[in-house]
């Protein structure tokens, strides 16, 4: 099994592959190229994020400076947008539903490590161990507030509601306000 196969299947795999690293290379020139007109036409970055991404529906608005670890991993809805600083790693799927805003500086982060220092860290006596990845999954109708993080194999449902500088670390349902480290539910949402 290769690493990316393994990294695909949730599996420990290695970052430092030769394959991997070129897709990531591939994914820092997209997005490269997407941040450096600003305010170029809408179209032309469209068709940049439809390149980038693994699927992307329609209105889709990236503000720079985007980045993420592959791309090829990042499955948006139509209507979607991210103000400045979205980071995406993008290890395992992250999937975003139709209609979701994310305020500035919102992350989202699937690679993860093993606790374990032992596993966790490269040392010429000790095997390394690589890191893992879990998928994200955000609803339809999401808004995420500036300076979100979202936590690997977090599941956000339709319509919730996460305030500014929360970390999310466990899933948040359907038609709910969640904030604070760790975010939790501080309410239920009027669904329309």
């Amino acid at each position: 099994m290769t690493e990316k196969e393994k990294m695909l299947a949730g599996l420990p795999y290695d970052p430092a592959d030769h394959t991997l690293a070129a897709d990531r290379c591939r994914a820092q020139a997209l997005c490269r190229r997407i941040c450096l007109d600003p305010f170029g036409e809408a179209a032309a970055r469209t068709a940049l994020l439809k390149e980038l991404f693994g699927s992307a529906g329609t209105d889709v608005y990236v503000e720079p400076n985007f980045r993420c670890d592959y791309g090829y991993n990042i499955h948006v809805g139509e209507g979607f947008y991210a103000n400045y600083d979205c980071i995406m790693l993008d290890s395992a799927p992250i999937t975003i539903g139709d209609g979701c805003m994310f305020g500035p500086r919102v992350s989202l982060i699937t690679a993860t490590h093993p606790v374990e220092a032992e596993r966790r860290c490269w040392r010429d006596d000790i095997p390394y161990e690589g890191e893992y990845a879990r998928p994200i999954t955000i609803g339809d109708q999401v808004w995420l507030g500036a300076g979100v993080i979202v936590n690997p194999g977090v599941t956000i449902g339709d319509r919730a509601v996460i305030a500014s500088g929360s970390v999310v670390t466990r899933d948040i349902p359907a038609d709910s306000l969640a904030a604070g480290v760790p975010a939790v539910v501080k309410k239920r949402l009027n669904s329309v």
